[in-house]
C-alpha cells in the first residue's frame, strides 16, 4: 500500500488542505475572500462556496490587496487569494502596505504542483529559470510568516500557526498552496478546536514593576496628558485605553494614523495632535505637559508633521505592542495590554492632576465667504463632520482627504481609515471596498464614506464595479481640484505632472454596471449646493448603494495641515550632505 494511503487512512477525520484552510479563515471571522482566479488557483477557490465563504472577485491583484486591507481594518483580518508568479506580483504593493501599516491579511497563492516544482519545469507566469520560491522570497519580506504548504503531513500545522501569526502580530503572512495539495487529505478533527488566538501575558513580576514606575510618575505630574496612536488600534487595546481615561480623566489626544481610536465625543478628548501642524491649543496642551502617556506611537513623518514633535523623552511614558518604556528606560517583553489593565486599577484618583482639554474645533462658516463662491477646504471639513453618523466607517485617500479629515469631528462608534505610513495613492477606492462588504458582513446598517482625490480614483477606480456588484452601501465624494494637490504643495504648483485627465466621475456608477436603481450621482460647486446635498434625506440614508459625488474645489487651496507638512516635507527632499 502506497505511503500516501498509510498517512490517510490513520485520520479520524480527513477533509481537503483547500476545505481546512477556508474552514479555518471562516472560523477567525472572515466571511469573503478577495482576489482575482488565476489557473494555479481553481481548484481552491471551488471550496469557498463548500465552507460558507463569498467570493468577492475584484478587477486586478492590487485593487483586491487593497480591498483585504480595508476589509480587515474592519472585520480584523481579511484575505486575498492571487495567482503564481503574475498574481501576486500585482497585489505585493498592497501587501507591502498592510505590513507597513500592521494590518493582518491572509495572502494565498496558488502556485505550480509540488511535482512540476521537482523538475524545474518551464512554466508560464516563471522566470523561465526553474526557480518556484522566488517570489515567495520577495514576499517573506513583508510578511511575519511564510508557508509553503508541500507536505501533507505537516500542512494543518503550518495553516494554524501562519493564522495565528497573522491574528497576533497584526501582519500579513503568505501561504503558498500548489495545485496538487489543494485536494490532499489532511486531518480534519484539528477543526473541532478554534485556533488559540490569545496573547501570551506578562511576566508578572516585570509587569508590577512596570506598573509601579508609571504609577509614581503618573501621580506626580502636574500636567498629564494622553497621545493615542495607531499601534494601540492594531493591538487592540482601546478597551483598556478608554477605561484608562474613563477613570483618571486624563485630557486625550490622537495622532492622525490614531483617529478615531478615542470616541470623539468623550469630553476629555482634545483632538489631534501632530507637531507644529496642530492647532495652536492642542500644539501648547501636549507640549507643556510634564508627562505624556504615548501610547502605541508611530512617529513616521506624516503622522507628525515631518517629524515636527517637541516632545521630551524625559517626560514620556511609552506603551508599545511588545515592550513599555520610561523615560530613557526600556523593559522589553512587557506589552502595554496588561500594564495599561493594573494602572487602570492601581492608579489613586485622587493624585491625578487632569486638566479639561482644549476646545478648538472651528465652526462650518467661519472660513467660507460666499455661499455662491467656490467651496473652501477650510469650511468643507468642519461642516462635513455634522453629515458624520454614528457607526460610520470613514476613509481619506493619501493626500487632501488625509490632511482635511483633521479637522472634522466624529460620532460614537465610527471607524477611520487611513493609510498615512505607506501612503499609495488609490488605496482608498479598494479599502473602500474592502471596508464597506466588512459592513455588509456584519450584519450591520454603517454608511462607508470615502473622500477621494481626483487624481488617486483613476488608479483604482475599477473596484466601483466591485461595490455595485455586491450591493454595498457607499458614499464617495470626489475632491475635483484638477490633480495631485499635495505633490503641487511639494514641488511643481504649476509642473504638467501634477495635472490629470479630467474626467466624468458621475458616470463611473454607470460606466461599471450601475443602474438608476444601484447608483446616484450628484456634483457640487458651492457652499448652498453642498448644503442642499447633505439636507437630502434620499442621499444621507434613505437609498441604499452607491453615491457619487463631484465635489469641486480650487486648484491651489487645501487644509492648513497639509501646506505646513508639504512645506516640512519639501525642506526634507531637499537636503544634502
Amino acid at each position: 500500500m502506497p505511503n500516501g494511503d498509510i498517512r490517510t487512512s490513520n485520520l479520524t477525520k480527513p477533509v481537503d488542505v483547500a476545505e481546512y484552510l477556508f474552514t479555518r479563515l471562516r472560523q477567525i471571522g472572515i466571511h469573503s475572500i478577495h482576489g482575482v482566479p488565476g489557473d494555479f488557483n481553481l481548484v481552491a477557490l471551488d471550496y469557498i462556496p463548500k465552507v460558507g465563504l463569498e467570493w468577492v472577485g475584484n478587477a486586478n491583484e492590487l485593487n483586491a490587496a487593497y480591498a483585504a486591507d480595508g476589509y480587515a481594518r474592519v472585520k480584523g483580518m481579511g484575505a486575498i487569494v492571487t495567482t503564481f508568479g503574475v498574481g501576486e506580483l500585482s497585489a505585493i504593493n498592497g501587501l507591502a502596505g498592510a505590513y507597513s501599516e500592521m494590518v493582518p491579511v491572509v495572502h494565498i497563492v496558488g502556485c505550480p504542483s509540488t511535482i512540476s516544482q521537482r523538475g524545474g519545469m518551464l512554466l508560464h507566469h516563471t522566470l523561465g529559470n526553474g526557480d518556484f520560491n522566488v517570489f515567495a522570497g520577495m514576499s517573506a519580506s513583508i510578511s511575519c510568516a511564510v508557508a509553503k504548504l508541500n507536505d501533507p503531513a505537516e500542512i494543518a500545522t503550518q495553516i494554524d500557526h501562519a493564522l495565528r501569526e497573522c491574528y497576533l502580530r497584526t501582519r500579513p503572512v503568505y501561504i503558498m498552496l500548489p495545485t496538487d495539495m489543494a485536494t490532499k487529505k489532511i486531518e480534519g478533527a484539528r477543526l473541532d478546536e478554534e485556533i488559540n488566538l490569545k496573547e501570551a501575558v506578562n511576566d508578572e513580576d516585570k509587569e508590577n514593576y512596570v506598573v509601579e514606575v508609571v504609577l509614581k510618575y503618573l501621580h506626580a505630574a502636574q500636567r498629564p496628558v494622553v497621545l493615542v496612536d495607531a499601534c494601540a488600534v492594531r493591538s487592540r487595546v482601546l478597551e483598556e485605553v478608554h477605561a484608562f481615561i474613563d477613570k483618571t480623566k486624563l485630557p486625550v489626544f490622537v495622532t492622525p494614523m490614531g483617529k478615531s481610536a478615542i470616541d470623539e465625543t468623550h469630553p476629555c478628548y482634545g483632538g489631534v495632535y501632530a507637531g507644529s501642524a496642530s492647532h495652536p491649543a492642542i500644539k501648547a496642551a501636549v507640549e507643556d505637559s510634564d508627562l505624556v502617556l504615548s501610547i502605541g506611537s508611530l512617529k513616521s513623518d506624516f503622522n507628525t508633521a515631518g517629524f515636527s514633535y517637541r516632545l521630551s523623552q524625559l517626560t514620556a511614558i511609552e506603551f508599545h505592542t511588545d515592550y513599555c518604556a520610561v523615560r530613557y528606560s526600556e523593559y522589553p517583553g512587557v506589552k502595554m495590554r496588561g500594564v495599561l489593565r493594573k494602572i487602570t486599577q492601581r492608579v489613586d484618583v485622587a493624585q491625578v492632576k487632569a486638566d479639561p482639554p482644549p476646545q478648538h474645533f472651528a465652526m462650518p462658516g467661519q472660513e467660507q465667504g460666499e455661499s455662491e463662491g467656490p467651496i473652501k477646504q477650510a469650511w468643507f471639513w468642519p461642516r462635513i463632520s455634522n453629515f458624520f453618523r454614528e457607526g460610520d466607517i470613514i476613509v481619506s485617500e493619501t493626500g487632501t482627504a488625509n490632511f482635511g479629515i483633521w479637522e472634522t469631528k466624529f460620532p460614537p462608534n465610527v471607524t477611520a481609515l487611513n493609510q498615512t505610513l505607506w501612503g499609495s495613492i488609490g488605496w482608498a477606492v479598494g479599502a473602500t471596498q474592502g471596508a464597506g462588504l466588512a459592513a455588509k458582513d456584519t450584519g450591520g446598517k454603517r454608511r462607508t464614506i470615502l473622500f477621494e482625490g481626483d487624481g488617486s480614483i483613476q488608479l483604482t477606480a475599477q473596484e466601483i464595479g466591485t461595490m455595485i456588484k455586491h450591493k454595498l452601501d457607499v458614499i464617495i465624494f470626489v475632491i475635483c481640484n484638477d490633480g495631485y494637490t499635495i505633490e503641487r504643495f511639494i514641488h511643481g504648483m504649476d509642473a504638467p505632472y501634477n495635472d490629470v485627465p479630467t474626467w466624468k466621475y458621475r458616470d463611473l456608477g454607470t460606466v461599471f454596471g450601475g443602474t438608476p436603481e444601484t447608483v446616484k450621482s450628484y456634483a457640487v460647486k458651492t457652499p448652498n449646493e453642498l448644503e442642499g446635498l447633505l439636507a437630502d434625506e434620499d442621499f444621507s440614508g434613505g437609498f441604499k448603494g452607491l453615491r457619487l459625488v463631484e465635489l469641486y474645489m480650487g486648484k491651489e487651496d487645501a487644509p492648513r495641515s497639509l501646506v505646513m507638512t508639504a512645506e516640512i516635507s519639501a525642506k526634507t527632499n531637499a537636503k544634502q550632505e
